[in-house]
């Protein structure tokens, strides 16, 4: 074959292959969020809360004496069996302090994973966000579950609005107590309410973490459970209280320190491709 056609070809070969776009990775959010139901097997917490997954997660009933899962249309209401038994008791909780029980809002999807909106977390069944709004009925329809909405307990970002009461820090104060819960995370405002009110034992207030965005809700997570071997626990909390922590964080708001710098390497999870996914995730969802 001449020296030029045999170019020639190659060159016409490496045009048709650059106009065929080579297909792209799925999104490791897209493959997650589109199942309906968990796998049914053991339970199993995968990787670490804002990389992973869950087998065998459990879906939280829709209603129950002393509790309604919220939002019912995004399929959140899954969780290790673990979490599902938490938010049951803690719900029990809420009655002793004078609540109807608890609106429970986002947990995990059936498999875990990233979410197609909202969460970096909640991806090994082990989180959950529970309304600071004490219940008015545990009779809602579907539809009026996509319509309510929680209540801030903060002001201006610095103070409490007349909608914190002493039963959000009992109910809070119980949830943190419990051994299965690594960390609490909640407005500072709210942590500060907590550290001034409390007069007995104040170890539990180290699970409790300032952070913004969680004046509606609080987020409760639960440590990595026996029988995950690959479940990744975060580090512990700081040693201490962490009552200064939170009210650093509202000096912060009314008198901003200098931005500092954004982490250059920091991506959220919903980028996340299907192969950065770690192994054992991508062969549950069978990729």
């Amino acid at each position: 074959m001449p020296k030029k056609l045999k170019a020639a070809l190659a060159l016409a070969a490496a045009v048709a292959m650059t106009a065929v776009p080579a297909r792209a990775e799925p999104l490791a959010k897209d493959v997650f969020g589109s199942f309906r139901a968990s796998n049914g097997g053991p339970a199993q917490a995968i990787g670490g809360y804002s990389r992973g997954c869950a087998a065998g997660n459990v879906q939280l009933p829709e209603s129950g004496p002393t509790w309604q899962a919220m939002r019912l249309s995004r399929n959140r209401n899954w969780g290790q069996p673990q979490l599902v038994d938490f938010l049951v008791g803690l719900s029990q909780v809420a009655t002793q302090v004078g609540w109807q029980g608890l609106y429970i809002g986002d947990m995990s999807q059936p498999l875990g994973g990233p979410m197609v909106t909202g969460h970096a977390s909640h991806q090994i069944g082990l989180d959950a966000d529970i309304w600071m709004l004490p219940p008015s009925s545990l009779r809602l329809s579907p539809a009026q579950r996509e319509s309510i909405s929680s209540q801030s307990v903060v002001r201006g970002g610095v103070a409490p609005s007349g909608l914190w009461s002493a039963a959000h820090h009992q109910i809070i104060r119980a949830a943190a107590s419990d051994p299965r819960v690594a960390r609490i995370f909640v407005d500072p405002v709210a942590k500060v309410m907590m550290c001034k009110a409390e007069r007995g034992n104040r170890g539990y207030l180290r699970k409790i973490r300032p952070i913004d965005g969680h004046d509606f809700h609080f987020h409760v997570r639960l440590s990595c459970q026996a029988g995950s071997p690959g479940c990744e626990d975060q580090a512990p909390p700081p040693a201490g209280d962490g009552c200064e922590e939170a009210a650093q964080w509202i000096r912060n708001r009314i008198d901003p320190p200098p931005a500092g710098p954004s982490d250059p390497n920091y991506r959220h999870p919903r980028s996340y491709g299907l192969s950065e996914m770690p192994r054992a995730c991508q062969a549950l969802v069978g990729r």
